[in-house]
Formats: structure tokens, C-alpha cells, sequence
């Protein structure tokens, strides 16, 4: 039997340890990550009926949670107007600093946005990775933005009647790009060069559109872009030295400095790999597609389908598309990874259950 000095050593000796549990007992549990929101197209941040509604089904499952429903705006009116007409690249801008400014934000974020809301908030993950995003959630977005409105909510109202004939008449003129939300995701693949070409937002964001920049270089009418300067002095030897074929076109863009010539060649910028790094730095990518979906067209865009180039009938997976194969964005190395998620559903565009909602939602968010 142990001694009575020696059982007082040892309640000495656990004594810090039975402390120590008992503080811990009484400790809070970690607050759970926050919740950005994005609404779609026609609706606000808080009509009780679609956001208000999610925002309480959320608060309901995951006790204690900041959900921050945006509204793009000064009043619900506003919100729901520049869902239309308020360019999205503003819109983006507006959002990501509110988000660099909200103090709950700061330590990461869960995002889900709902419709056009979806590639809203890839963008703002791939613009402005701080505060960071943790998950993202599309639901029924158009990753590859739409080629066509068979119907949209408020079918028989002005706006969607004016919205369906203005991007069939000229979805890609400056104008329509500026001041039509939908024109800046509308993606035709029969015009792909076009697309590439005058869509401001899409084309973007899915690293397909090339700038032509202009880059003052030191050359000389002998001299190709891109290429070593040849040396003052040097004899030229006519279209054998490597100038381009059409150099004396280029002649005009030519300006001396002093003892040689500056042009300025057009450069294409490449990768955003910016854009590539922020993305892939998501823990998941949900993304939920609606099987009976008679709003998105093609459905397919919600996993980041689209139809095949050169026509519209024949839809292909993301997995066979040049965005994957060519990894402009890392989608490839995330699906490798199992940073993707497919998630499908019966019904109608963001026709939801709250026991699908449950079970399949909010799993992401807790």
C-alpha cells in the first residue's frame, strides 16, 4: 500500500491536470465559419420568399453563424434592378471590398450563390482572395454563361420581354456589354471569336479573352516582335532577316529615339495565373445542377458544361472542354484532387427542398 506522503504527491500531481479539463469543459465551442450569400437575377438579398428564407433555414441548422446576404444596392428596389442592369465587374468591385471590410469576415468565409449569383462569387474568389473563401457553392450557376432565355422569372413583365430582344439583336456591342448584366455571361458558340473578343465578364473570368496590349520595345524594320534587337550597323537582309511580312504597314507605329526606332508591337496576354491560384486554393467548389431546369440554357452550364464550338445542339461535360484540358483555371487539378463537387436535383431552376437543402447543403457550411 502506498504511503500517505506518497498519495499526496500524486492528487499534487493531477491536480493541474483535473483543472485543466475542468477549464476546457468551460470553454465555448469555435464559432462556425461565416456565410456570404449572393442572390440571382430578379430577386434581392432579403425577400422572405427565396434569400430571407435560406438565410433562416442556415441560422436554423448551424446555431451562432453570420450570414451576410448581399444586396447590391441602397434599397431592395435597387438590388433587385441591378440585377439587370448594373455592369458586373462594378458589382464585383462593390462586393469585394464590403467583404475586405466586414470584421467577421476576416479569419475566411463559406460563399453560396444562387443562379448568376454562382459566378458572381467565383469571381470575386478568384479577383480577391482576401478575406479568403473557403467554399464555394453554386447553385444553378451558369459557369459558361447562357445562349438563350427560354424563360425567365417574371416571364410575362416588360423587363424580360426587353432583356431576350436586346441580346438576340447585339449581345456584344459595347453599349449592351456596359449596362446588361445577362449580355456579360451570354456566351454564343457559333461566334466564339466574337465572344472572345467583346464579352467583358465571362470571357474573363474563364480565361478566354485576349487583350491586345501595346508594349514599347526597342526594334527595327528587320527586327520581329519578340526577338533579340539586331545591332545598329548591321546590314539588313530584306523579308530574309525575320521582320514581319507586313512590316511596312507597321511602319506608321514607329518613332525614333534617338540612334534607334521604338515600336509599339501588340502583345496577348496570357493566363491570369492570379485568377488560376485563387480558385484552386478553395477547399471545395460545389457546384448543384437543376435536371428539369427550363431557365438555364444549356443546363450543362451549371457543371461547367457547354455546348461543343461551332453549334448549338450538342452539349459536351466540362471534362471534355479546352477550359479543362488546357487547365486555364485549375479545374482539372482540383477534380483530381476532389476539390469538385457535382450535385444534381430534381425540379426546376433553384426549385429546392429543405430536406435536400439539409442533407446536401449544409454539410459544406457547418
Amino acid at each position: 500500500m502506498a504511503s500517505p506522503g506518497c498519495l499526496w504527491l500524486l492528487a499534487v500531481a493531477f491536480l493541474p491536470w483535473t483543472c485543466a479539463s475542468r477549464a476546457l469543459q468551460h470553454l465555448d465551442p469555435p464559432a462556425p465559419l461565416p456565410l456570404v450569400i449572393w442572390h440571382g437575377m430578379g430577386d434581392s438579398c432579403c425577400n422572405p420568399l427565396s434569400m430571407g428564407a435560406i438565410k433562416k433555414m442556415v441560422e436554423k441548422k448551424i446555431p451562432g453563424i453570420y450570414v451576410l446576404s448581399l444586396e447590391i444596392g441602397k434599397t431592395l428596389m435597387e438590388d433587385v434592378e441591378n440585377s439587370f442592369f448594373l455592369n458586373v465587374n462594378s458589382q464585383v468591385t462593390t462586393v469585394c471590398q464590403t467583404l475586405a471590410k466586414d470584421p467577421k469576415l476576416q479569419q475566411g468565409y463559406n460563399a453560396m450563390g444562387f443562379s448568376q449569383g454562382g459566378q458572381f462569387l467565383r469571381a470575386v474568389a478568384q479577383r480577391c482572395p482576401s478575406p479568403p473563401m473557403i467554399n464555394l457553392i453554386s447553385v444553378g450557376g451558369q459557369h459558361q454563361g447562357v445562349f438563350g432565355l427560354p424563360r425567365c422569372p417574371g416571364e410575362s413583365s416588360h423587363i424580360c420581354d426587353f432583356i431576350r430582344k436586346t441580346l438576340n439583336a447585339g449581345a456584344y456591342s459595347k453599349v449592351v456589354q456596359e449596362r446588361l448584366v445577362q449580355a456579360e455571361y451570354w456566351h454564343d458558340p457559333i461566334k466564339e471569336d466574337v465572344y472572345r473578343n467583346h464579352s467583358i465578364f465571362l470571357a474573363d473570368i474563364n480565361q478566354e479573352r485576349k487583350k491586345r496590349e501595346k508594349k514599347a520595345v526597342r526594334v527595327y524594320p528587320g527586327q520581329e516582335a519578340g526577338k533579340q534587337p539586331i545591332p545598329m550597323g548591321k546590314k539588313h537582309s530584306g523579308t530574309g532577316s525575320g521582320r514581319p511580312e507586313n512590316w511596312k504597314a507597321l511602319l506608321p507605329l514607329l518613332v525614333s529615339d534617338g540612334n534607334d526606332l521604338r515600336c509599339c508591337w501588340p502583345f496577348f496576354q496570357g493566363i491570369n495565373e492570379s485568377y488560376k491560384k485563387n480558385l484552386m486554393a478553395l477547399k471545395k467548389f460545389v457546384m448543384v445542377k437543376f435536371l428539369n431546369d427550363s431557365i438555364v440554357d444549356p443546363v450543362d452550364s451549371e457543371w461547367f458544361g457547354f455546348y461543343r464550338s461551332g453549334q448549338a445542339k450538342e452539349t459536351i461535360p466540362l471534362q471534355e472542354t479546352s477550359l479543362y484540358t488546357q487547365d486555364r483555371l485549375g479545374l482539372k487539378e482540383m477534380d483530381n484532387a476532389g476539390q469538385l463537387v457535382f450535385l444534381a436535383t430534381e425540379g426546376d431552376h433553384l426549385q429546392l427542398s429543405e430536406e435536400w437543402f439539409y442533407a446536401h447543403i449544409i454539410p459544406f457550411l457547418g
